[in-house]
């Protein structure tokens, strides 16, 4: 086989997006991937129960379905089908009731009048100001930085929607914007909920965006699944790229990135194999398995080095998933069930869980996030019965003991042992069992994925940090992954990091190996172009 033109270390959505856009423009790309399976943090197996389809990692893409580089693949003529919830999202309150995101704005409107009046019309202002400035935000967020297309249509659509305003109100924290906004707990609880997605605190500037960005998102577009398992959406990935002429290796570890006369030139792979890349190397793998791993240090810029040392993880997870005979027996269940649920006493305590997890404690009542994937998509589980997966942020290391409600177990301090993640799993069992008494007579098989299980099944997810690292402001836009390195180039010529450590971070968008994809192509194409200018001068000479 010829050498490729790229090397792309990894098949995450970031990675095969990556190929899939090299190989549009006509290059001869090799994808190599340590599991023996592609998608990264976007699988499903049947591993949980016989007959029931759980998704390993992630499993709803909201961001995916506004993406425009994912929509521009066409995955849908690959086997990929999204379907969703009759709800995007729930959040049981208090006496039964429920604060539900509907995919209509009036629907949502209509359930949140019911809870407090005056939050309907609220809500509805809410999604109109959204509307008028999402397309050029999203687009910012999703593209190299600084956008400078999408980032003066955003000025322009910003001035028109309320100016220095409108700015505010995306600095706001998440705590300070819903109760800006509404009333009622529940709006509060539905923007709140999703911005704790990420690990940005409630009360600090960031955590207002990320919570609209993912609940108007929700409204506009869903929280979409892909039919038959979240691995079908990597499938549809990949299948693309090799109809097209890509080609992936699985079960091929790459264990070094070759670097001759401060360029990439191909990689070694743990059975001595070395494969030599043309033009790029593209890495779908974190910042410190990069800087200092794959490159040595010998080969980087020692402030690199410095900088690396201060790079910040996002918490860890403990994740479970539920075989059910059944469905949830919720207390109060909504007519419309949501596909996702989320779990929290108050805007408040999750604003203290989130300074606890910081603090090295487990919380008491921190988020837990649920899904009811048979809910959304009734293949994946027996006719009658229910998918289900939540998951909960944990500190990386727990620094004192911590007794959930109810005397539920003790987590004692240290690092995440696989009898700790069983206990933390008992704990985010009971809390569910509050909402939804006999919902542990109802399962049939269980499976507990602590931070180390979750390392192991993808590498990027280190300690069960599912970002890519922190989406805290001293961690994204220039600063991401560390200040000097905001976008795919690396110090390395022919290098790129596609990963969710590079901007803009975590989730299924795909926007971070796009644009090292891009920024390949254009490298490329201005070394083509100065190639017949140092021949002229050669000749000249």
């Amino acid at each position: 086989m010829p050498d490729p033109d790229a090397v792309v270390i990894g098949s995450g959505p970031n990675g095969l997006v990556a190929a899939n856009l090299l190989v549009d423009a006509g290059w001869d790309v090799l994808v190599l991937e340590a599991q023996p399976r592609v998608g990264g943090a976007v699988a499903s197996d049947s591993a949980v129960r016989e007959g029931w389809v759980h998704d390993t990692f992630s499993s709803f893409y909201p961001l995916a379905a506004a993406s425009p580089t994912i929509a521009g693949l066409g995955l849908q003529q690959h086997g990929l089908e999204w379907v969703h919830a009759p709800a995007v999202v729930g959040h049981p309150l208090a006496e039964g009731r429920w604060a539900v995101l509907h995919r209509d704005p009036d629907d949502t409107a209509a359930s949140l009048d019911d809870l407090c009046p005056g939050d309907g019309d609220a809500w509805l202002e809410l999604c109109h100001w959204w509307s008028r400035i999402s397309e050029p935000l999203i687009g910012a967020l999703l593209t190299p930085f600084p956008p400078m297309r999408h980032g003066s249509a955003l000025g322009l659509r910003a001035a028109r929607a309320g100016g220095l305003d409108m700015v505010r109100r995306m600095l706001l924290p998440a705590r300070a914007l819903g109760a800006e906004l509404f009333r009622g707990e529940g709006p509060r609880l539905l923007l709140a909920g999703n911005a704790a997605h990420a690990d940005i605190p409630l009360d600090s500037p960031g955590s207002g965006l990320m919570g609209l960005l993912l609940v108007m998102l929700g409204q506009e577009r869903g929280f979409p699944v892909p039919r038959g398992g979240a691995g079908k959406l990597a499938e549809a990935m990949a299948a693309r790229f090799e109809v097209a002429g890509g080609t992936v290796r699985t079960s091929c570890r790459v264990t070094r990135i070759v670097v001759e006369a401060g360029r990439a030139t191909g990689v070694w792979t743990d059975d001595g194999e070395h494969l030599r890349a043309r033009r790029c190397v593209i890495a779908d793998v974190s910042a410190p398995a990069l800087y200092g791993g794959l490159v040595g240090w010998d080969d980087l810029p020692g402030r690199l080095r410095r900088r690396m040392a201060r790079f910040e993880w996002d918490p860890a997870t403990v994740k479970v998933d539920w075989a059910l005979d059944g469905q949830i027996p919720w207390t109060g269940a909504p007519a419309a069930a949501p596909g996702t649920v989320h779990l929290a006493p108050s805007v408040a305590g999750l604003a203290v869980a989130g300074a606890e997890v910081s603090a090295g404690v487990v919380p008491r009542d921190g988020l837990i996030l649920l899904g009811q994937m048979a809910t959304a998509d009734p293949s994946r589980a027996p006719a009658g019965a229910e998918s289900v997966w939540a998951y909960t942020h944990v500190p990386h290391e727990v620094r004192q003991p911590s007794t959930g409600t109810g005397g539920s177990p003790t987590i004692e301090p240290g690092a995440w042992s696989s009898a700790a993640a069983e206990r933390m799993a008992d704990r985010v069992q009971a809390r569910i069992e509050e909402r939804a008494p006999g919902f542990g007579d109802r399962v049939v098989a269980r499976r507990v994925l602590g931070p180390a299980d979750l390392e192991s099944l993808d590498e990027n997810l280190v300690d069960g940090a599912l970002n890519g690292g922190t989406a805290a402001l001293q961690q994204q836009l220039v600063f991401r992954p560390v200040p000097g390195l905001a976008r795919a180039e690396t110090p390395i010529k022919g290098l790129y990091l596609g990963s969710a450590s590079a901007h803009p971070g975590g989730g299924v968008h795909g926007a971070c190996g796009s644009n090292a994809a891009r920024a390949a192509l254009a490298h490329a194409r201005v070394a083509s172009w100065r190639a017949p200018a140092r021949r002229r001068e050669s000749e000249g000479g």
